[in-house]
């Protein structure tokens, strides 16, 4: 039986999805550059998507005469969903998924590509460890992801395939992340799994597990996935992008005057432009660690990596039916058209 607090609060959830539905057709469906601007984040508070909040906080979409919403989904593939029924105008998240919709039959482009790798680790427990000591011991485990079809299940399934495990002989968990992820490795219902920073510092500094395969450098990217992985991103279905191309440009100086500015500041300088509850409860000291592990994986100009769409395309079509036996045209998964007139 619902108690009154909680109809009301299923009341007022109610309120604000009807409120989100009716500004997705209503004000930003116009044009000319203004009105409202929905974005969805697989994790705002993942250092990986570290660009979006950042942007808010630096002032650079106000700058731009922009309202953006800034709102978040634990995985990249519920923001993905959010995007392709049409409630939200953007995502960021990874940019894997442009291919993976493509073959679904819905074309969806990255239109400020954030980083090139994807600046995740596969983490396994202390208990684990001993026997878990490559993608080669997958089989028989239980590996969190975030959530079943989001990018870390693609990579975990990867690493296992190129490594000689069947997706069949292994079990993906989703877990989420943060203390989600971090509980169900306690409880042992997982013995290890990929996830991000901050999680990633937090299970260190508790000295609950440890680093199977880093992948937040473009070298431990080109070390685990064999070239460059452009993974966080900024993207838009391409009708959307092609009838608002001066909303598109704006949101694309706005995050490209992030990434320049991450450029040229320290992990700490950037940690104290964020909300202070990001750390995950693990103190601002630990939190800039994290961000100083994950920092190479940003690009300095929103610009597609070179050969990153081929890598990509490659890693999926390792285990991903969908795409073996497709073809996919990777200039229609990404433009740099916005990123490269950002001033």
């Amino acid at each position: 039986m619902r108690t009154p607090l909680k109809a009301a609060a299923a009341v007022a959830a109610s309120a604000l999805a009807l409120t989100t539905l009716t500004a997705c057709g209503g004000d930003s469906a116009s044009g000319s550059g203004g009105g409202k601007v929905k974005i969805m984040v697989g994790g705002l508070d993942k250092v990986i998507y570290l660009p979006a909040m950042l942007t808010e906080r630096l002032g650079y979409f106000k700058a731009e005469g922009l309202d953006v919403e800034l709102l978040t989904e634990p995985a990249g593939v519920q923001a993905e969903t959010a995007l392709v029924s049409g409630d939200v105008q953007g995502t960021v998240g990874f940019y894997d998924h442009t291919l993976d919709l493509q073959v679904k039959g819905k074309q969806v482009e990255s239109v400020v590509q954030f980083s090139q790798a994807p600046g995740e680790v596969e983490i396994v427990s202390n208990e684990a460890a001993g026997d878990l000591t490559s993608a080669k011991d997958f089989k028989g485990r239980k590996l969190g992801v975030t959530g079943i079809g989001s990018s870390t299940d693609f990579l975990t399934k990867y690493l296992a395939v190129s490594s000689g495990v069947k997706t069949s002989e292994f079990t993906p968990v989703a877990v989420g992340a943060g203390q989600t992820f971090i509980s169900a490795m306690e409880q042992g219902s997982i013995q290890g799994g990929m996830t991000t920073d901050p999680t990633v510092a937090t299970i260190l500094d508790k000295g609950l597990g440890k680093v199977l395969i880093d992948m937040r450098t473009p070298e431990g990217s080109q070390q685990a996935l064999g070239g460059l992985y452009p993974s966080s991103s900024l993207y838009m279905q391409t009708e959307w992008v092609n009838g608002h191309k001066e909303t598109v440009q704006k949101l694309a100086n706005a995050f490209v005057k992030t990434l320049r500015w991450m450029s040229t500041h320290s992990a700490a300088e950037i940690a104290a432009k964020m909300p202070s509850d990001y750390a995950q409860g693990g103190g601002q000291e630990l939190y800039v660690k994290a961000i100083e592990s994950t920092l190479p994986m940003f690009t300095k100009d929103g610009v597609m990596p070179e050969g990153g769409p081929e890598t990509v395309e490659r890693v999926l079509k390792a285990f991903n039916p969908n795409l073996q036996n497709a073809e996919v045209d990777l200039a229609k998964t990404y433009t740099t058209e916005f990123v490269k007139s950002a001033g």
